[in-house]
């Protein structure tokens, strides 16, 4: 069968993973977990960095990985593209002959190789740098090379550990925006290694959770995060997201369109989520007016204790959606489960993201 597919068990120490999982041509997995959760392990396997105790990892049908046929295919072999948090970029080389690297070591002459650099560098923008080596280059800048010299060696399987984690709060969205624009267009499986719930929010069609060495939870992006089973998934999971299509400023969700920020560019027309905190939903019983801002009539389905405040949960055309609110506003508004209410939220607290996977609320 076509895609990625792995089922392995690997034990160290007091630490054991089990991991089960498909990726299809084209579509982006994201594992998400805490430290120690065995995602770096999970990699190292895809890669064949580790080999666990017993399993099998293969692609497009083709064994990687068989422990009960002896078979092991080792690193170099299999045609994998990694990037990781850290660029890793050959310091005494320039952009151009980085990104040149792989497809020479793959066989390819110096002239070709060089015009398949020269293209990647143009993919991820930044193709007027092709003559600064790694010192001259920001860790943005850096981290784009990096993702050119992965998908120059044209891999059969895209690898990406916590690819944003050392980028700063000025270069993280804005790669995280290119991400989505190369990832959406390659046929390659790739799994994507991740804390941040943006990244599963905006890179990838499906989530899967992974605690203590093991996946609770899996399924599209969008239904593990709107209906979290497990106490970890809804702690990082933690923000509103309204999927729909990208308008001016703004997501179309049924019949209203939500405005706010735009934190990564998306086209008009194109999938997109609107994403705000629980703690800037103001709840009202009645259409909010005076300042601007947005407004959503949502079905109560629970009331939470959460220390110094309620977390009021709340349902719009199958979207769950969550506002923090004191235990005195709560009483004020007598809410009960199945109230029919309106949850506001001002349009400077909410971020407007592309949406992965191609499907929306709207």
């Amino acid at each position: 069968m076509s895609g990625l597919r792995t089922d392995v068990e690997l034990r160290r120490a007091e630490f054991a993973l089990r991991a089960e999982l498909a990726v299809a041509p084209g579509e982006v997995l994201a594992v998400l977990g805490p430290n120690g959760a065995g995602k770096s392990t999970l990699l190292s396997v895809l890669a064949g960095q580790l080999v666990p105790d017993r399993g099998r990892v293969e692609l497009d049908g083709v064994p990687w990985l068989d422990t009960e046929r002896g078979i092991a295919v080792p690193t170099h072999r299999r045609g994998v593209g990694l990037l990781a948090q850290n660029p890793l970029l050959f310091p005494n080389l320039t952009a151009l002959e980085n990104v040149a690297f792989g497809p020479r070591a793959a066989g390819v002459g110096k002239a070709e190789a060089r015009e398949i650099a020269a293209h990647w560098l143009s993919e991820v923008d930044v193709a007027e740098l092709a003559g600064r080596r790694p010192g001259q280059l920001s860790g943005g800048q850096a981290q784009r090379v990096a993702l050119a010299r992965a998908l120059a060696a044209d891999p059969k399987l895209l690898l990406l550990d916590e690819p944003l984690a050392a980028l700063d709060v000025d270069a993280a969205p804005a790669m995280r925006g290119l991400l989505h624009q190369v990832l959406r267009r390659q046929d390659k499986p790739t799994v994507l290694v991740t804390h941040d719930v943006l990244d599963a929010v905006v890179l990838a069609d499906r989530l899967v959770v992974l605690l203590d060495g093991c996946i609770v939870e899996q399924g599209p992006t969008r239904e593990v995060l709107s209906r979290p089973k497990e106490p970890f998934t809804a702690r990082v999971a933690g923000l509103n997201l309204v999927p729909g299509v990208a308008r001016d400023g703004g997501v179309e969700f049924g019949d209203t369109v939500l405005s706010g920020r735009v934190a990564e560019d998306v086209d008009q027309g194109e999938p997109a989520a609107a994403v705000f905190a629980p703690a800037a939903v103001a709840v009202h019983r009645e259409p909010p007016g005076g300042s601007p801002r947005n407004a959503l009539p949502v079905r109560l389905a629970g009331l939470e204790p959460r220390g110094d405040v309620v977390r009021v949960r709340g349902v719009v055309r199958d979207c769950s959606l969550a506002a923090d609110i004191t235990p005195a506003a709560v009483a004020d508004l007598r809410l009960t489960t199945d109230d029919e209410v309106w949850f506001a939220v001002k349009a400077a607290e909410v971020a407007i993201h592309p949406l992965s996977g191609g499907s929306s609320g709207a």
